[in-house]
């Protein structure tokens, strides 16, 4: 059975996701460790749950999200997995790091692509690729249905959704990722969400006003 560690850094409070298994093999999704504290406290959390990370995945390549893939690359020698259509997102993130704040080192190449439909593997655990794009054009999120979660990125929060307003953003592809991808998964499946706290698909189902509407104002 996976178990998901959920740390938060960076000034926009941005969710990063440790996802192990028995074996000790790990992912690191959406390291946003963006100063030289929140970095040491991922590589002390990884060293004492004394895990072993294979791959490195970014949801989307927003600023908030990336900080930290120059870190897990050079520290355990994995390259970086993203949708083929963040690349543009990834190249222009240092700009927008100036903006914010956020400090920015050199981003490792990606090393792999991944599309709907692929499959993460390590140790006994396998995420399923979903397509989720509307808040960034490649954005994707990584389901397990054995273990009933989905680790969403910025498309699905706790009663409320990802913005659509910025570069590269489109509401209409969210509001299809939303009620055609997200509230197609069980209502049992917890949702990691890219910043905040977790829900579930059956809570937002019920309760998101965004989900009552017929398209994103």
């Amino acid at each position: 059975m996976s178990q998901v560690v959920k740390l938060t850094f960076g000034p926009i409070m941005e969710n990063t996701f440790i996802i192990y298994d028995e074996t000790s093999e790990c992912v690191i999704i959406d390291p946003g460790c963006s100063n030289a504290r929140e970095r040491e406290e991922l590589v002390a959390e990884i060293s004492r749950l004394q895990l072993k990370p294979l791959r490195l995945l970014n949801t989307h390549c927003h600023v908030d999200h990336i900080p930290g893939n120059p870190l897990i690359a050079n520290t355990y020698n994995i390259g970086l997995e993203i949708h083929p259509l963040e690349e543009q997102v990834l190249a222009d993130a240092p700009g927008f790091g100036e903006m914010f704040g956020i400090e920015m080192d050199t981003m490792p190449p990606v090393q792999g692509y991944l599309h709907e439909g692929d499959e993460v593997k390590f140790g006994n655990t396998t995420l399923k690729v979903l397509f989720t794009p509307g808040h960034s054009p490649g954005s994707i999120s990584f389901y397990n249905p054995t273990d009933k979660y989905v680790v969403s990125g910025d498309v699905l929060f706790y009663q409320s959704i990802g913005r659509y307003d910025l570069p590269g953003a489109n509401g209409p592809a969210l509001f299809h990722t939303l009620t055609e991808v997200m509230m197609n998964l069980p209502d049992d499946t917890r949702v990691y969400c890219g910043h905040g706290r977790d829900t579930s698909i059956g809570l937002e189902r019920s309760h998101n006003p965004y989900l009552r509407m017929k398209q994103l104002p």
